[in-house]
């Protein structure tokens, strides 16, 4: 997943930064540096674990921390 399907993904599902960090229990700052430009010298790649979830969060399935209302 690239960095700006991520980014895609989290607008998708209507979550912050700091709503999708709580889920991936990382920070908001995380989040932002995986939604970077791959060009930015501050950008991380995508964590694979974080996409493969990104995938279930698209497919439906909602943790326990799901943001409410």
């Amino acid at each position: 997943m690239t960095p700006a399907e991520f980014k895609e993904a989290r607008r998708k599902l209507g979550l912050s930064q700091s709503q999708l960090g709580q889920i991936l229990d990382t920070t908001p700052q995380t989040i932002r540096k995986w939604e970077m430009a791959e060009d930015r010298s501050t950008a991380r790649s995508v964590n694979p674990v974080a996409a493969r979830v990104m995938g279930w969060l698209l497919s439906g399935w909602r943790p326990p921390e799901w943001p409410r209302g």
